[in-house]
């Protein structure tokens, strides 16, 4: 699994498998949008530090590999979706030619993120490794305090789990914790669907740290999260992603420790 605030950016690295899903029912169809996000009476959009059109490219590093791929992130769109309106955010990466001959990969994760709650509505991660397709599927059924999680393709079973009310998508992580208030010292736990498992990701804020990217040298918020599982098993360690303190609040770089080895990855370019 690669969540809370990582999982985006971790997507270009190998994922182990995650444990068993334990369901509470098994759908047969999905809801309705009626019924996934019931009317409700909303002034206004929440304030955000991103824009449509926002693109965010990477370099990737992978132990000895200097550059070893490169990741986007990009906000595709705002649109109308499931009944209110949406951010429409994908996350992508691929490795460079000398590690693609040997080892092709793809992966995409992305998001709809409802632009009232800064909620997910549907996230999916899509994966081609080796010409292995597979493609995962969540659906947030606000109404019922419940997700529809897919596995495409498999056994074709949609099943329904329990979250909790304020439950994230991996990508859409990123993007809510950009947009909370952050302060040195500060915490936030936030709960993460990924993979058909649910994680709670416990972040500390810490002191600012000044980071070189290809955008200039930015000031950052060094942020530690903790990831466990609902059986309080804890997931990867030695993770660190920078935020810049500036209004855009972006994520500059990401550190991670997996068991293939550590990636690093440095913002090159902020479009536009």
């Amino acid at each position: 699994m690669s969540v809370g605030v990582v999982m985006a950016l971790v997507t270009i690295g190998a994922r182990p498998e995650p444990p068993a899903v334990t369901p509470t029912a098994v759908c047969t169809t999905d809801p309705s949008p009626a019924q996934a996000f019931p009317a409700r009476r909303l002034s206004s959009e929440r304030r955000v530090p991103f824009t449509v059109g926002e693109t965010l490219e990477y370099d990737v590093s992978w132990s000895a590999f200097l550059t070893a791929g490169s990741a986007t992130l990009k906000v595709q769109e705002k649109k109308a979706s499931y009944g209110s309106r949406a951010y429409y955010i994908y996350a992508e990466g691929r490795p460079i030619p000398l590690i693609a001959s040997l080892y092709p990969v793809y992966y995409k994760a992305d998001t709809l993120l409802d632009v009232f709650t800064l909620l997910p509505q549907r996230g999916s991660i899509y994966s081609d490794e080796q010409g292995q397709r597979q493609t995962q599927v969540t659906l947030f059924d606000r109404s019922t305090g419940s997700v529809v999680y897919e596995l495409q393709p498999a056994t074709g079973a949609k099943t329904k789990l329990s979250v909790p009310p304020l439950t994230q998508d991996a990508l859409s992580a990123v993007y809510v914790l950009r947009a909370s208030p952050l302060l040195e010292g500060g915490r936030i736990t936030m709960p993460v669907f990924d993979r058909g498992v649910l994680h709670t990701v416990r972040i500390t804020v810490g002191a600012k740290e000044r980071i070189s990217t290809g955008a200039g040298w930015l000031r950052a918020w060094r942020i530690t999260p903790v990831v466990t599982d609902s059986e309080g098993r804890q997931g990867y360690s030695g993770l660190v992603l920078w935020i810049s303190d500036d209004a855009r609040r972006l994520p500059v770089k990401l550190e991670a420790e997996l068991a293939v080895g550590r990636f690093v990855l440095a913002l090159r370019a902020v479009k536009p």
